[in-house]
């Protein structure tokens, strides 16, 4: 019998909790069995293993990221839109930087994650549609888009930008170039 209370979503809210904790590496299912209270392999009725277990740490992720870029946008057209989707990108490896470190960074067999990395990439499509951007075009401005995002998402929560000047303006730096480069 189930203990009450654990459920799948639980146990996914508990690996999520030790890895904001202690990072991505640190997630196992003794780790979680701990932070959850119930012997190890209490936690097969609920997951089916530690790969399955990443598997919805990811669809977490990957769901809240597409959410917070789908919620910056909303109402939003072009130069705006864009600098709203850059800004919530980064605002969310910020705030969550071990998650982030947890994201899949090429594509998954799993359908569940492909539909969730598919919308957050939906997003940006669906920004550049307001610059008249469409098929082929679309496809390599967003690919330049995810690039910046992440390269300067995984820079700066890893410490890789050490120079005294100021990362918001670095940042900001970043955005005009992207927006100018999209403009054109």
């Amino acid at each position: 019998m189930p203990r009450v209370g654990l459920s799948p979503d639980a146990v996914v809210d508990a690996a999520v909790a030790v890895i904001d904790a202690d990072g991505p590496d640190a997630l196992s299912l003794a780790a979680v069995a701990s932070r959850t209270g119930v012997a190890t392999p209490s936690l097969y009725k609920h997951v089916s293993s530690l790969e399955a277990l990443r598997v919805l740490v990811q669809l977490r992720v990957l769901t809240e990221l597409g959410d917070a870029l789908a919620e910056a946008v909303l109402g939003r057209s072009k130069d705006d839109a864009l600098r709203a989707l850059m800004a919530a990108y980064r605002g969310y490896a910020v705030a969550h930087p071990h998650r982030y470190a947890a994201l899949p960074q090429q594509p998954r067999p799993e359908p569940a994650l492909a539909s969730a990395g598919n919308r957050a990439v939906e997003v940006i499509l669906a920004v550049l549609r307001g610059y008249g951007l469409e098929g082929s075009a679309a496809i390599h401005a967003t690919r330049c888009i995810r690039a910046a995002l992440h390269g300067f998402a995984a820079l700066e929560i890893s410490g890789g930008f050490q120079l005294a000047e100021d990362l918001d303006e670095s940042h900001r730096l970043l955005v005009d170039l992207v927006v100018a480069g999209i403009r054109r």
